[in-house]
C-alpha cells in the first residue's frame, strides 16, 4: 500500500473505507469496504437486566482518552487480531492529533474493558473493543453511546456485525444506505471532549 499517513486514513473514513491486516505479523494493510454495514443506531443500544445491575453497582470508574495506548494494545492483545505495527502507529498519531478517542472502563485502578475508533465529523468509527472483567466491554459501549448521542453524533459505525453486538442493538445496513448516512454525519460540528462523561444514571434512564 505504500507509505499510509494519517491524513490519507482520516480521507479513507470520510469515504466510507477502512484499513486491516490479515494478524499482527503481517506488514500489508488493506482497504476494507463491506458491501453491508454494521452500526449501532445511537437511540437503540440495549441494556439487558443483567448489564442494568452492573452499570447500577457503579463499581467502576469511566474515562476518555486517559490511556488510549492502553486500550489500543488490549485489543491488540489476542489471538487473532488485524492491528498490527503499522496500524498501531497510525492509530497513535491519529490520537495524538485529537481524531482518534478511546473509552476506558477501571476497577481498583485496573483497566478492565475499553473501546477506540475515530472521530470526523458526527461519525464515531468504532475500530475494537476489549474486555478483561466481565461486562468490561459492555460498559463501555453504554457509557460511549450515551456520551455520542448527548454531544450531537449521528453516527456509529460498528463497520462489521457480530452477534455480541447484534444482542446490544447493532444492525447491519446496506453500503448505499451507510453512504447516506455518512455524507449526513462528517458534515456536523460535534466535539466529543467538549462535555463530561455521562454518569451511570444518565446511562441507564436514556
Amino acid at each position: 500500500m505504500g507509505d499510509l499517513t494519517p491524513e490519507l486514513l482520516m480521507r479513507a473514513y470520510s469515504m466510507g473505507v477502512f484499513p486491516m491486516s490479515e494478524h499482527r505479523d503481517d506488514p500489508d494493510i488493506f482497504w476494507v469496504d463491506p458491501i453491508r454495514r454494521g452500526i449501532f443506531p445511537l437511540d437503540a443500544f440495549h441494556i439487558s437486566r443483567s448489564l442494568a445491575k452492573t452499570i447500577r453497582r457503579a463499581d467502576y470508574s469511566v474515562s476518555l482518552n486517559a490511556d488510549f495506548e492502553g486500550v489500543l494494545g488490549a485489543c491488540a492483545a489476542r489471538e487473532e487480531t488485524w492491528i498490527n505495527g503499522e496500524i498501531h502507529r497510525l492509530y497513535m498519531a491519529l490520537h495524538a492529533e485529537g481524531k482518534a478517542h478511546s473509552l476506558e472502563v477501571w476497577r481498583n485502578e485496573a483497566l478492565i474493558g475499553g473501546v477506540y475508533g475515530v472521530v470526523l465529523g458526527g461519525a464515531f468509527f468504532g475500530e475494537s473493543m476489549f474486555s478483561r472483567a466481565t461486562n468490561g466491554s459492555k460498559i463501555a459501549l453504554a457509557f460511549l453511546i450515551t456520551h455520542l448521542r448527548r454531544s450531537g453524533f449521528t453516527l456509529f459505525d460498528t463497520q462489521f456485525i457480530t452477534d455480541h453486538l447484534a444482542s446490544l442493538g447493532a444492525i447491519e445496513i446496506p453500503r448505499a444506505d451507510y453512504h447516506k448516512l455518512l455524507t449526513w454525519a462528517i458534515r456536523q460540528n460535534t466535539d466529543i471532549t467538549a462535555q463530561s462523561l455521562p454518569s451511570p444514571s444518565d446511562v441507564l434512564s436514556s
